[in-house]
């Protein structure tokens, strides 16, 4: 699930990283000569001693999302941070390239911290101007920041579903919203979401590449499935398996519908 998603580990690193450099030796970053050394994907270029790290890094998280982190001596107070996302579906809903609600997203989850530059760079989707000097003063605070920015990709990619989510909450319908969301999960594949002002019914096709994954997941859904019909879970949502589409992607692309495991279905999930 998206929402569930943990921060960058690599990502959050090189944020406290920076942080720690930035407030601990901040008059000294401009001293001495520099040189380069490579390592991995990452160029660092080092004063001598321990005086500072310019920093232009590439990473890639899950096989579908890239970043690239920036950071110069000559300007200490400020990180860039570009994103680029899994390659969309034809069916996924984008605005400026960006999933529905993205930009909202970002600002409501970092606030003065972050400047999205429009527009991004080349080959991202959305660039960030992390400022450190409008970071918490206190620690536990300013990690807790610093973890949210690591967990950029749940926040943009989960920025439809978080969207639709309030508006059941507050039993009400997004405006300029289709009556099937199709969502962003993996490269060029997307799971389904049937918005309705009482209720959300959620559709994940499954795939998988490996034959002997097919057969496992398949028995697992069913069992699972068979699960939820005990006593126990009857206030849980419904959640069903089916070998075909649901009727709730009728009229979908059959390429959208290409799953080897078959359909999960969480139906009338309420507030």
């Amino acid at each position: 699930m998206i929402l569930l998603q943990s921060p960058s580990r690599f990502l959050l690193q090189i944020l406290k990283d920076r942080v720690v450099r930035y407030v601990a030796a901040q008059p000294i970053f401009l001293r001495g000569p520099r040189r380069y050394i490579a390592c991995g994907s990452c160029e660092y270029s080092r004063c001598s001693g321990d005086k500072g790290v310019d920093i232009d890094c590439h990473t890639v998280e899950f096989d579908d999302v890239r970043y690239h982190i920036q950071f110069s001596m000559r300007n200490p107070k400020v990180m860039v941070l570009s994103v680029a996302l899994p390659l969309a579906p034809p069916e996924a809903i984008l605005h400026d390239g960006l999933p529905l609600g993205a930009i909202d997203a970002i600002k409501a989850a970092y606030g003065a911290v972050v400047q999205i530059l429009d527009p991004p760079k080349d080959c991202f989707d959305v660039t960030m101007k992390i400022n450190l000097t409008k970071l918490p003063t206190d620690e536990e605070q300013r990690n807790v920041v610093l973890t949210r920015i690591a967990s950029v990709r749940e926040v943009v990619l989960g920025a439809p579903l978080k969207l639709l989510l309030r508006h059941l909450a507050s039993k009400t319908v997004a405006p300029n919203v289709d009556k099937l969301v199709a969502l962003v999960h993996r490269p060029n594949e997307s799971f389904f979401l049937a918005p309705q002002a009482d209720k959300v019914t959620v559709v994940y096709p499954m795939r998988f590449q490996d034959s002997i994954d097919i057969v496992l997941a398949t028995s697992f859904l069913q069992e699972f499935v068979e699960a939820r019909r005990t006593a126990a879970l009857n206030n849980a949502p419904s959640c069903m398996w089916s070998p075909v589409p649901p009727l709730e992607l009728k009229g979908v692309n059959a390429d959208a519908l290409d799953a080897n495991a078959g359909f999960v279905t969480f139906g009338n999930v309420y507030f």
